[in-house]
């Protein structure tokens, strides 16, 4: 196999003797660049040797440019396809089992196979590089959309971190209405009732700060630890009701409900509350939740509206 660089280095120094001929099979250009080479130097020192071999030297310059700029494959094609073709025809040998084994030699076709294979990788590459991309976009789309159905789900989130803002610069009653804005949005927020029962423990209301705990409890706060030593609940625990409270898990003791009034009489109640065969089936647990409703009632805890608004929820 013929390199052109090889061709073009024996041009450029031994071209005024024809190497580079010699070099690419070219036997009889060869001897004629060294015909005429010894010519001149039989010929004595003379203008015509000088010209001789000047112009040797310079055929030999412009082949090696000729070599350097020339396509390798153009190259191959020129000077190393005789080789190719006879060791298309005679390139077998026998293998010491009797088989006969074909050598592998380079030719176009095997080129332009191994050039269809390396633009097939690259291809196979920017495919893969296209999917990767296409993989984290969707992956991105995915987080945006979980994150905002989480922010959809968790309506009163605004409101409970504006109440917990008001409540570290200690204006407990700002920090009040931001919560129970939050709870009117999402009343079974935990972290609103735990909230709201220390604003109202600080502001030394306690009935209302046991209830709000109670409503956290019930709805799976279980972070017992964290009512026993909250600085903000010092003012509960010393209440003459908070070890009956602590040793029912943190629940207000089941209230007597008053006996209701006729529905003639509620007027409220006549036209809000829905008929008897379509309310939902009273459990243990909705009736305990009923009784604490009437008990802060009575109290004037709650408002009748707010009452009735309760009650409603409640009952679905």
């Amino acid at each position: 196999m013929r390199d052109k660089t090889i061709a073009a280095i024996l041009a450029f120094f031994g071209g005024i003797v024809g190497l580079q001929r010699f070099y690419l099979g070219q036997k009889g250009m060869g001897m004629a660049h060294l015909f005429f080479f010894v010519l001149a130097l039989s010929a004595g020192p003379s203008p015509f040797t000088v010209m001789l071999l000047s112009l040797a030297l310079v055929f030999g310059i412009v082949d090696a440019i000729a070599y350097l700029s020339m396509d390798p494959r153009e190259f191959d094609l020129k000077y190393n396809q005789p080789v190719t073709q006879t060791a298309a025809g005679y390139g077998q040998a026998q293998t010491g089992n009797g088989q006969v084994q074909k050598r592998t030699i380079m030719n176009d076709r095997e080129r332009r196979f191994q050039e269809r294979q390396r633009q097939r990788a690259e291809r196979e590459k920017e495919r893969e590089r296209r999917d990767k991309e296409r993989y984290n976009q969707r992956s991105t789309s995915s987080e945006k959309a979980s994150e905002s159905q989480t922010s959809r789900r968790d309506i009163g989130r605004a409101d409970r971190e504006r109440g917990v803002r008001y409540f570290r610069e200690y204006e407990y009653e700002e920090a009040i209405a931001s919560f129970q804005r939050a709870l009117e949005k999402n009343p079974r927020d935990v972290a609103s009732h735990f909230n709201i029962a220390c604003a109202y423990s600080v502001e030394e209301e306690a009935d209302r700060a046991f209830y709000h705990l109670d409503r956290a409890v019930a709805l799976g706060f279980d972070d017992f630890e964290r009512i026993r030593t909250h600085d903000s609940l010092a003012y509960l625990r010393v209440q003459r009701a908070f070890p009956d409270f602590a040793r029912q898990n943190f629940r207000l003791a089941t209230a007597t409900a008053p006996a209701a009034p006729p529905a003639t009489d509620d007027p409220i109640a006549a036209t809000d509350m829905p008929p008897l065969e379509t309310q939902a089936p009273v459990h243990d647990e909705l009736l305990e939740q009923l009784q604490r409703l009437a008990a802060l009632r009575e109290k004037g805890l709650l408002t009748e509206l707010e009452f009735v608004t309760q009650k409603r929820r409640l009952l679905g």
